[in-house]
């Protein structure tokens, strides 16, 4: 029963992980401050949770400079990341912002392959126009009828998508410093890129104020679901189990925000858009399995996803 138990931990935590952040851009939505504060107030509260737990795990340890120079960049890629994202959310919703902005699995391959010898198999080469078949079955398929402003979504989301690579390569780095808390790297990140949120809040003479309750137990829970719980519960888990089964489990994430759209902001979705979901769904399956680096062992691998 113990090893049954410990066999299956680490999928039942991706899961937990990515059931949490699923809940991301609801709490945005529900938060009545602009995307920037929202972004802001993520990593500003999860820094403070994630110092607790360097507290309480006692590994405080202060970096070197080749470290802290990740973390400061890592920060930044992350900052823009959620800039983007949050803006998309306003314009298109949580759902098909997310679902766009995971299609960093296929940027994430082709740096693989262009600077790391890694090859693609070709169920990844199939999943990319499947990938951009699906968001035009979300969107309706002709792109002219659509509005600037959910034009805009897309880019946002698109760019989204762009900085998230440069983070999850940046993170990657960062992980493979030895002899560093986790929570203490995760931590300076969150604060960096709050710094980064907080100067451009006031360059732009955007309000730091949260005007209500509501907004506050949302962005709280921002902080303390998606950018500690969830980070901690996928970052530990994942170097534990193969990276397909890794891939499957955290689309559920991306999943469940489509689906918290629908039921509780009333996105207006046909069968056609749930179809669209499917397809784009399954290319970023087949893009997270569908490819294999060359010189690397399956353990190397599998320590290298990771997620937002």
């Amino acid at each position: 029963m113990a090893s049954t138990t410990n066999q299956y931990s680490p999928i039942f935590h991706v899961l937990c992980g990515a059931f949490l952040i699923s809940f991301s851009g609801v709490f945005v939505k529900f938060a009545h401050v602009s995307p920037t504060a929202s972004g802001f107030y993520r990593v500003a509260f999860g820094a403070i949770f994630l110092f607790i737990g360097v507290l309480i795990k006692r590994e405080f340890k202060f970096p070197n400079l080749k470290q802290l120079l990740l973390v400061t960049f890592c920060g930044l890629t992350f900052a823009l990341d959620l800039f983007f994202w949050h803006e998309s959310i306003f314009f298109i919703g949580p759902g098909l912002a997310t679902l766009i902005g995971n299609f960093q699995v296929f940027l994430l391959a082709a740096v693989g392959i262009i600077f790391l010898g890694e090859t693609a198999k070709l169920r990844f080469l199939i999943a990319i126009p499947l990938a951009i078949s699906g968001i035009f079955l979300i969107v309706g398929g002709n792109w002219e009828s659509l509005t600037v402003h959910y034009k805009t979504g897309i880019y946002f989301a698109l760019l989204t998508a762009l900085c998230y690579t440069l983070f999850l390569l940046t993170l990657r780095e960062i992980q493979k410093e030895r002899g560093q808390s986790f929570f203490l790297l995760l931590m300076l990140v969150s604060l960096t890129t709050a710094i980064y949120l907080g100067l451009k809040m006031v360059y732009t003479g955007d309000s730091f104020t949260i005007p209500d309750t509501q907004s506050l137990l949302a962005l709280l829970g921002l902080g303390l679901s998606s950018q500690t719980v969830g980070w901690i519960l996928i970052a530990t888990a994942m170097p534990k189990i193969p990276a397909s089964l890794t891939g499957l489990a955290l689309l559920l994430q991306p999943t469940l925000s489509f689906v918290w759209d629908v039921l509780i902001f009333n996105r207006p979705t046909d069968l056609t858009n749930w179809l669209g979901v499917l397809v784009t769904l399954i290319a970023i399956y087949m893009g997270i399995t569908g490819k294999v680096a060359a010189n690397k062992t399956d353990k190397e691998l599998q320590s290298e996803t990771t997620d937002l």
